[in-house]
């Protein structure tokens, strides 16, 4: 090839890269905006309190600086944060993994050609929806539902679970690795229903990879198993960065998690403002070490071109 050619293809090649990060800006513009006019001055505000002795009277609100007592309470004096913190983090873990595995299956699986294959990846969104807040508001506060539930469960003389515990119990696996396997066969259902749009995620990028990819590794004698893990797992690498920073805050968001229960009634019951927000800040913190620290580890193993 010429240098002009060269050129020419770099130039183009520069052009095109360009007007993607301009579409990406413009995407993330409305968040961005947003953020700023409506929530950058609660961020702060609440930074504030985290550090101030907070008094609430008729009059309004009114902090006094402590420094760091707040955050010296959270992780000194109180005696469940910490404790929560860490086995929140633990159960993050191994949810994220799980989900991701369990997406990523059914995300192939959904994309074969079968008839009925769009009525059944529809099947597998609705979680996404029955998933919502007020949907799981109404099905936690409704009584019948409630009693129906523990009538279920009062009367099944023999639980999946516990035929599959059981089954891997006698395979002699550790005591470590069996409770994370029987936690995580107790909650497959929570696992289904939280892998909606990382489904949708793996799918698109699966839609991506162009066919003739797969007919070429089956001329060259590549076996399933082969075509996955030299094409399919790479092509596909990039969309892992995005469904793990997703699954972590959504796993972090869940109406659940003890954390957010403590933060939220240190602040609405206690009317405790300055240790809640110190709460608050070590626990964004988290998430942000947390989705740093996998970010870095899954993006080593991206594939960044198809070039």
């Amino acid at each position: 090839m010429s240098v002009a050619k060269r050129q020419i293809r770099a130039r183009r090649q520069l052009t095109m890269r360009t007007r993607r990060e301009i579409y990406g800006y413009l995407f993330i513009a409305p968040f961005v905006i947003g953020f700023l006019v409506f929530l950058i001055q609660p961020l702060i505000d609440s930074l504030w309190m985290s550090l101030c002795d907070v008094q609430i009277d008729a009059q309004g609100i009114h902090p006094q600086f402590w420094g760091f007592t707040n955050y010296n309470k959270a992780f000194n004096v109180d005696p469940d944060f910490r404790r929560m913190m860490t086995e929140e983090v633990g159960r993050m873990v191994t949810h994220t993994l799980a989900i991701l595995v369990v997406s990523l299956v059914i995300a192939i699986i959904l994309n074969q050609e079968f008839k009925g294959r769009a009525f059944v990846r529809a099947v597998f969104f609705l979680p996404v929806i029955l998933s919502s807040g007020v949907l799981v508001g109404l099905e936690n506060n409704n009584s019948l539902m409630s009693s129906i539930q523990n009538m279920v469960q009062a009367n099944a003389s023999v639980r999946l679970s516990d035929s599959m515990v059981r089954i891997i119990r006698l395979s002699g696996i550790g005591t470590d690795v069996l409770d994370i396997v029987e936690q995580l066969i107790g909650e497959v259902q929570s696992i289904v229903m939280s892998s909606g749009i990382q489904i949708i995620v793996f799918l698109t990028g699966l839609q991506g990879i162009p066919r003739s990819l797969y007919e070429a590794a089956d001329v060259e004698g590549c076996t399933k198993w082969e075509s996955f893990w030299k094409i399919t797992f790479p092509m596909i690498s990039p969309l892992l960065i995005v469904n793990i920073i997703y699954t972590i805050i959504d796993f972090f968001m869940k109406t659940d998690n003890r954390v957010m229960d403590k933060i939220s009634t240190t602040m609405v019951v206690k009317m405790d403002y300055g240790f809640a927000s110190a709460m608050a800040w070590v626990y964004f913190l988290v998430v942000i070490v947390m989705i740093a620290v996998s970010s870095l580890i899954v993006s080593r193993g991206v594939v960044r071109s198809y070039d």
